[in-house]
């Protein structure tokens, strides 16, 4: 029956992680051009603005995350619903510059509410150190989040509208996502006194700072990837069709990446699995450029399947460092810088390859190293402390 619970938590929030990335990080992707076009501003403006959402959700993440340790996650996860549905609503009646950034600044808050970091915390205040399956579970689901809603977007967009698009993505937050939060997540059990008012101290600080830096590393290079990889594998010689083709193989590495860990690794440390996920960017960036185009798929293959297994980690391995109690402010704390940098990796890696092509790969595989040097560290630090 306890199993059989789990699996309704897993399954639940899952789906509502689908929901929420779908209607939220994945959105500008298909409606910036439509909705700059309709309000007289500039593409540009409107990514301006997304990554200002994302710039604040960096910054509440902590604070969400001591809400989260000290009354459960479900709550959270509930507002994040009708805070999502209101932004939506506000982006779909936007009429210009003024309502179009207010729409994305409520659209930030409910990502700092309802995005993997609050779920993650929510299963950790239900599991303790047993949440890494769970973890695995739902980044398994929502792996899935820009398959389903890039075309669903896309459809409504056709059809009717990008303000439609907007609206049907708040009713659904209404209709499905905040019922399925509010009755099938647990509230969680209450922390044990003292627990989340300790928990600053047990994590040191230089694990802390490393565990930040491998997770902004990761950031930037995933933010960089998803905005410039069909562009990239064309500049390192795929065709265009070629470059679309396997840059379309990211979503399958991840997924399956996700699979063998929930699988095959599930009984490896997180911090072997992350070492592994970390290497497979720079191994994949190396076969780019010494083959070139014939290499892209391989590339791509690696790059996903590293990134996939790194979501996870980035739940897993601050469980597994340091424990459950204040897991939710620590979430906060280690991933803030990892948004601020997926903020701005559009931009500064679109410059680089501006200037290198396919050479720009040399900064983010070099970053790859650095971060496997990091977990190094980290697990010398572990060791040390024992």
């Amino acid at each position: 029956m306890a199993d059989r619970s789990k699996l309704c938590v897993i399954a639940a929030l899952g789906t509502t992680q689908t929901l929420s990335w779908a209607s939220s990080y994945y959105l500008p992707a298909i409606l910036a051009r439509p909705m700059a076009e309709a309000l007289g501003v500039s593409t540009t403006f409107v990514f301006g603005a997304f990554s200002a959402a994302l710039l604040l959700t960096a910054f509440l993440g902590p604070a969400v995350g001591r809400v989260i340790d000290a009354r459960g996650g479900r709550d959270v996860l509930v507002a994040s619903n009708l805070v999502f549905a209101a932004g939506l609503a506000l982006l779909g009646l936007a009429q210009g510059a003024v309502t179009l950034v207010t729409a994305w600044m409520l659209l930030g808050l409910g990502m700092a509410l309802g995005l993997y970091d609050s779920a993650f915390a929510t299963l950790a205040g239900l599991y303790g150190k047993e949440a890494r399956g769970p973890i695995t579970g739902i980044t398994l689901i929502a792996g899935f989040a820009s398959t389903i809603g890039w075309p669903v977007t896309a459809a409504i967009d056709a059809g009717f509208g990008w303000r439609e698009a907007c609206f049907v993505w708040a009713a659904l937050h209404l209709v499905l996502g905040l019922p399925i939060n509010r009755l099938l997540v647990p509230a969680a059990p209450p922390p044990a006194t003292g627990a989340a008012a300790d928990t600053g101290d047990v994590a040191p600080r230089r694990a802390l700072v490393l565990l930040a830096f491998v997770f902004a590393v990761a950031g930037f290079t995933a933010s960089a990837m998803g905005a410039h990889l069909p562009g990239l594998l064309h500049a390192a010689g795929a065709s265009p069709a070629a470059a679309v083709a396997a840059a379309a193989l990211v979503g399958f590495a991840q997924v399956g990446a996700r699979v063998i860990e929930f699988s095959v690794l599930r009984r490896l440390h997180p911090l072997l699995t992350a070492r592994i996920a970390v290497l497979t960017h720079p191994v994949g960036a190396a076969a780019l450029l010494l083959f070139g185009g014939p290499a892209a798929s391989v590339f791509t293959l690696l790059h996903g399947a590293g990134n996939g297994m790194l979501t996870i980690a980035r739940g897993t391995l601050p469980l597994a460092l340091f424990g459950a109690a204040g897991y939710g402010r620590r979430q906060g704390l280690v991933t803030a810088p990892a948004r601020v940098v997926q903020a701005i990796a559009p931009l500064a890696f679109g410059l680089l390859v501006d200037a290198a092509g396919p050479w720009a790969l040399l900064l983010t595989s070099a970053l790859g190293i650095l971060a496997l040097g990091g977990l190094a560290m980290l697990q010398v630090n572990e060791a040390a402390s024992r």
